[in-house]
């Protein structure tokens, strides 16, 4: 009897020596099912996920799960002698939305082309829905235009930069997809990713990124299909307000004129602090969320290999090294996040008189810095509400560092560095030395942090640096670069929306999701929410079949 459906089984704990290359891997996976008993002569076998194991230096493996596909019974393989090679099913049901019958009057309108914005434009276009997509920022490539002159001369717009524009933050990042959220979605996300151009190795690699360079070809690849399949696409196009009509209508205004739709999801991204105001003035639900700031920390990745991999620095089959530090012993929590190795310090202000630095890598990572942030935890009751508005402090909060990292880098958004030398000593003026930064080709200026952070800030940091150099030898190393403000790293806010619907509270045609929503925390989990956004519009609404 011919199966039901193609079986897929997954092999775990392939571990396999540095050198190995993906032959040896599959033979090893398949070698583990044989030994169970497990008959593999009909099972085609591929690499699902790699990882390294780096804890001994002396001796680097790779964590492997295996993949074997085939037309097979179900019942040859029984979950005594699955457990017994470290395997088991997968059952991954493909993504389905449930259509609605609700008439969607107009076409659904999408603020934003982040991650959320655009998967969740994709989905709908892809299902008839017919969605004008808009966003403040320019297309990618002008958008690109935009940063380069920034970067090169320190004219900031406004309106298309590292935060604003299509892709959204994450183009100018490392395209980093690491995610902690355990979703089916994922495998979604990746997969489109991978089929707009994407590397092949998202698929596997336990720590997947695209790379700036290529996340800009992949984010024009989509925007392009969106648009094929019916999609309206709308760039340098500013929500400004909106209004929620009787008729189940909602009118857009923006700067290049007013839209009428049937529904709205909003994914304006974490830096859209004037959206904020306005959902606050139109008395949306917002609630104030942590948050956390700190800055920089650039080392050679040579050291960072050798700290990390020893002897085996610079394998082909390892690449860059990557670390993540983290120690909640101190006062505050404190940890590293976003880690780009071979990769650059960039200027990341969306605001006038305000600096902000972020990190980004391109996908070969082969630039001679490693860079990642250092961060502070910052809690609710850090923020000093403002007219009784904690959201509106948290808001704040960011915008008084941004400011006053500003004025320590002398304006003109020169950055303030320290070295790590000066930083812990508490001395100020040391130029860098072994390691130059990176930020717009070290337009930096030595400043004394103190004059950035409120003091719990640099208390932490300082305890941070000592604490990671314990974990990771030549951490706080004395000519260690650090770059001030990172400040953007999430949203401050929370926009409270229905368990059940996801619409917003009190406002049952308006989705927020995303990053900006306060609902994820990367390219990849903002995907994910971006696609629940769209499932619960669909879910609600029939597909849309022009305008009454």
């Amino acid at each position: 009897m011919k199966p039901s459906q193609s079986l897929r089984i997954l092999i775990g704990a392939v571990r396999v020596p540095v050198d190995a290359n993906e032959a040896e891997i599959l033979n090893r996976a398949k070698d583990k099912m044989k030994r169970a008993g497990l008959s593999t002569s009909t099972l085609h076998f591929r690499l699902y996920k790699k990882s390294v194991d780096a804890r001994r230096r002396d001796d680097i493996r790779l964590e492997c799960t295996v993949l074997a596909e085939g037309d097979a019974e179900r019942s040859a393989y029984p979950a005594s002698l699955l457990k017994r090679a470290d395997a088991r099913f997968l059952d991954e049901e493909p993504l389905r939305p449930v259509f609605g019958q609700e008439p969607l009057r107009k076409r659904p309108l999408i603020v934003g082309m982040g991650p959320a914005g655009l998967f969740a434009a994709l989905l709908l276009a892809r299902n008839g829905y017919a969605p004008i997509l808009i966003d403040r920022g320019a297309s990618v490539f002008e958008r690109v235009k935009d940063v380069e002159r920034f970067r090169n001369n320190g004219i900031l717009d406004v309106e298309s930069n590292v935060q604003f524009g299509a892709g959204g933050a994450g183009t100018f990042s490392d395209g980093k997809l690491v995610t902690r959220i355990h979703d089916p979605r994922t495998s979604f996300v990746l997969n489109t990713l991978y089929e707009f151009g994407a590397p092949e190795e998202i698929l596997y690699k336990a720590k997947p990124h695209v790379g700036t360079d290529l996340l800009r070809e992949v984010v024009s690849a989509m925007l392009a299909e969106i648009q094929r399949l019916g999609g309206a696409l709308y760039y340098r196009c500013k929500m400004e307000d909106f209004t929620e009509r009787s008729d189940g209508t909602l009118d857009v205004r923006t700067s290049r004129g007013t839209f009428s739709c049937g529904a709205m999801i909003l994914a304006p991204g974490h830096s859209a602090r004037d959206t904020y105001t306005l959902l606050l003035e139109k008395q949306f639900a917002i609630e104030p969320k942590p948050i956390s700031v700190g800055v920089r920390a650039e080392h050679l990745q040579t050291d960072i290999d050798s700290a990390l991999y020893g002897q085996f620095a610079g394998h082909p089959n390892l690449g860059p090294a990557e670390y993540a530090l983290s120690d909640t012993r101190g006062e505050r929590g404190v940890y590293t996040f976003c880690m780009c190795p071979g990769g650059e310090v960039v200027a990341a202000a969306s605001e006038e008189g305000g600096l902000v630095v972020n990190g980004m890598s391109n996908h070969a990572r082969n630039g001679k810095n490693a860079n990642a942030a250092v961060l502070v935890s910052v809690g609710c009751n850090d923020f000093e509400p403002i007219n009784g508005s904690v959201a509106l402090g948290a808001i704040a909060f960011q915008c008084r560092i941004e400011r006053d990292a500003f004025l320590a880098g002398g304006g003109g958004y020169s950055a303030p560095i320290m070295t790590a030398g000066d930083f812990l000593n508490e001395k100020t003026g040391s130029l860098p030395t072994r390691v130059q930064p990176s930020y717009r080709d070290g337009a930096v200026r030595p400043a004394d942090f103190t004059s950035v952070f409120p003091q719990f800030v640099t208390n932490s940091l300082r305890y941070a640096l000592h604490s990671f150099g314990k974990k990771l030898p030549g951490y706080d190393a004395p000519d260690t670069v650090l770059t001030a403000a990172e400040t953007r790293t999430s949203a401050p806010l929370r926009l409270l929306r229905d368990r059940e619907t996801l619409s917003a509270l009190g406002h049952s045609r308006v989705y927020p999701c995303g990053e900006g929503a306060g609902y994820a925390g990367g390219i990849t989990s903002a995907a994910v929410d971006g696609i629940r956004a769209s499932f619960a519009l669909m879910s609600r609404f029939a597909p849309f079949c022009g305008e009454e």
